[in-house]
């Protein structure tokens, strides 16, 4: 049997508490975010997971609460690997803008169109703009070429799916149980890639924050099982939260 999977999205982030749009600013968490990510390592401890090896982004606010889980479940020990393929989805030139605002300059209906449609991304940042990633030295070592100024989710999951299948995909068929904690939309293109999501149903899902989603998976990793643990009220409304960002 394969390994089983749980995907966990990063605690609030300042930007989330500010309803910035983040995408690939490195944001911290805030005291918030800190104690969802604790909340969320208790909920696995609970469930009595033991993890083999863990995966994140290269995002502090997605590195910090993998770092909490882990220590919340006496894990510390986990093998971990960060990359930059599980980085939050490119926000293009809306990067730092508060959601609200933009929905007042631009309308509800354009700026949803950005954030949750599957294929049409924002406006791209500049290529010359100092928070380009191609100037950021984490990504040094990457061709400036693979460096999104912008990203649908489309974008997003063509640029996710070869780390599944390189990396994460051969762990779980070796019967290694794996932790992903990611992002709101780089987990959104896995949620889809996994439980076959069609383009116009995926853009109405939302990942609450701290709260990890458990995954049973048969020999080819398709999906037996998918639910959030703990109390599934408290996901439910987490998850709306996240979908009334934009309106303030």
């Amino acid at each position: 049997m394969p390994g089983q999977l749980v995907l966990l999205r990063h605690g609030q982030s300042q930007w989330n508490l500010e309803n910035r749009f983040t995408g690939w600013v490195d944001v911290d968490l805030t005291d918030k975010g800190r104690a969802e990510a604790k909340a969320g390592g208790r909920l696995l401890a609970d469930e009595g997971l033991q993890f083999d090896v863990a995966y994140t982004s290269l995002l502090q606010r997605a590195i910090k609460t993998m770092w909490i889980a882990l220590e919340e479940m006496e894990q510390p020990w986990v093998d971990v690997h960060r990359h930059w393929r599980l980085n939050e989805r490119h926000y293009g030139g809306l990067q730092g803008l508060d959601k609200a605002q933009t929905t007042a300059k631009h309308g509800e209906e354009q700026v949803h169109i950005w954030r949750r449609s599957y294929d049409i991304p924002p406006p791209p940042m500049a290529d010359d703009d100092p928070e380009h990633p191609r100037f950021d030295r984490r990504y040094r070592h990457l061709d400036a070429r693979a460096l999104p100024a912008t990203e649908s989710l489309a974008l997003t999951l063509e640029r996710v799916l070869p780390f599944w299948h390189d990396a994460i995909a051969p762990d779980l068929k070796a019967g290694k149980n794996v932790l992903v904690t990611a992002h709101g939309n780089s987990l959104r293109a896995l949620v889809k890639y996994l439980e076959n999501v069609a383009d116009d149903v995926i853009t109405g899902v939302n990942i609450p924050t701290g709260i990890p989603q458990l995954y049973t998976l048969d020999d080819e990793l398709g999906v037996i099982e998918s639910r959030y643990l703990g109390d599934a009220e408290a996901a439910q409304a987490a998850a709306k939260a996240v979908a009334d960002q934009a309106k303030g």
